[in-house]
């Protein structure tokens, strides 16, 4: 029996309520198969020779979204959720620690204390009430920091002082929200004109209806000393993805969701700044450009995405730096296009996690943890273009295979993410059955 996963925009999707958080992405639910071995605890992978560890123990764990921090500053903690609670793992030993027990939703480790920040409900409606705690991952100290009747967090700012997140507005009419009276399986949504659609062309109409439905929205921070309140921003467009700068308490980046070509999915918007209006990061220069799945660099001076042109065709990680609008496009292959990329913290070195032949790229073989290593393209001879500065900068992310999920149900994310020292990727697969932790080491096994 194939794993069944609800996470992610599959989350989203078969959602019965008018909105639910992108952050539910890493809220994985798995039916993995109830006859399936204990998975090993290390193994060199036969084809890449890289050497890959467990680094859960119980079925059904799952580490953080791609772009969420789940690593204390000290850099010797890795902090993951498991169907039991939330567990801090010592990077040197791998010793695992329970820091917080029963069911509860990890959101984030805090880059200035290292608090691990959860969420546990106050009634027994998922929807309800909650109240977000944070624990001390090495004294196992508790403390609440606010609490919520509505909406769902997505992120914390660079020193701490602000969470922020998402809401359907309740002060105006709330029209009806299209995609409820689509299927709930993409796989039995049909075109306007009756015809049959693939898993992936479903999953875009139900985005679309969704959209569509213009529900207003708005984004929120709450003061995690004084509880207050604020509005950041309003629209009616499907807001999502919500990430504060790692270094920068006042910058927020967040994404307009729906359809990646037809939406201008990139925007920052400043909240110590009232008023500000957002700034678009991207805008589509071909039809069918899509750009999403965005994350800030370690020292929060750019921001990279995926960039597709047109989409499914022609694949780039693209950066685009805050502090003078300066653009890179690093070109990717087929095979290395991933569900989400990401950058060590040193910026030196990219990772994917790859992706199924059924996803946007279509990849024929693109069911592998990568290592990407950018290589600039120089001017031939030394001769500049005219205005050459203010072009983007290309360049190439040469692969090199780590891990092969060619095991792995896609439906799962594995989102990886390079440990502190860039010695590792952590990911999270269901290669073995149920979703687990693992690492793979970035140098070969020797």
């Amino acid at each position: 029996m194939k794993s069944f996963v609800l996470g992610g925009l599959a989350a989203l999707l078969l959602a019965p309520s008018c909105f639910v958080s992108g952050a539910a992405a890493q809220d994985v639910m798995t039916l993995g198969r109830p006859d399936a071995p204990e998975p090993p605890l290390e193994w060199v992978d036969k084809t890449t020779g890289h050497r890959i560890v467990r680094l859960s123990r119980e079925p059904g764990s799952s580490s953080l979204y791609f772009n969420y921090n789940g690593y204390t500053p000290k850099g010797d903690r890795l902090v993951f959720a498991t169907p039991t609670g939330i567990v801090a793992m010592d990077l040197k030993t791998r010793a695992l620690t329970k820091i917080v027990e029963g069911k509860v939703r990890l959101l984030y480790v805090g880059r200035k204390t290292g608090s691990v920040y959860y969420e546990k409900s106050l009634t027994d409606n998922p929807g309800g009430s909650k109240a977000v705690m944070a624990v001390d991952p090495y004294t196992k100290a508790v403390r609440e920091v606010a609490k919520m009747d509505r909406g769902s967090l997505q992120t914390i700012n660079a020193d701490e002082t602000l969470l922020a997140g998402v809401v359907v507005r309740n002060d105006v009419p709330i029209p009806p929200n299209m995609m409820d009276a689509l299927p709930r399986n993409p796989d039995d949504v049909k075109s306007a004109d009756g015809k049959e659609l693939s898993y992936a062309e479903g999953r875009e109409v139900q985005l679309n209806a969704r959209l569509d439905s213009r529900i207003p929205m708005e984004i929120f921070t709450i003061n995690t000393v004084t509880g207050e309140r604020k509005v950041v921003h309003q629209a009616t467009d499907w807001l999502n993805h919500l990430q504060f700068s790692p270094t920068d308490p006042g910058l927020l980046m967040f994404c307009h969701e729906g359809p990646w070509h037809k939406v201008d999915r990139l925007w920052l918007i400043r909240t110590d700044k009232a008023g500000d209006q957002p700034t678009k990061i991207h805008t589509r220069t071909m039809n069918m450009e899509i750009a999403g799945h965005e994350w800030f660099s370690a020292d929060g001076k750019t921001v990279w995405y995926d960039l597709q042109t047109p989409r499914g065709e022609d694949f780039w990680v693209a950066g685009y730096e805050v502090a003078t609008g300066k653009r890179n496009g690093l070109h990717v292959q087929r095979n290395d296009w991933s569900v989400h990329f990401n950058s060590s913290s040193d910026g030196k070195l990219f990772a994917g996690d790859g992706g199924d032949s059924e996803m946007v790229a279509h990849a024929p073989d693109g069911k592998w943890i990568v290592l990407l290593k950018p290589r600039t393209v120089p001017d031939v001879a030394g001769i500049h273009a005219p205005g050459a500065e203010h072009l983007i900068a290309p360049g190439v992310l040469d692969s090199e295979r780590l891990v092969d999920m060619r095991g792995h149900d896609y439906r799962l994310e594995p989102n990886v993410n390079f440990t502190p020292d860039n010695k590792w990727l952590v990911f999270r697969s269901n290669m073995h059955g149920q979703s687990q932790v693992y690492a793979v080491e970035v140098a070969k096994a020797q």
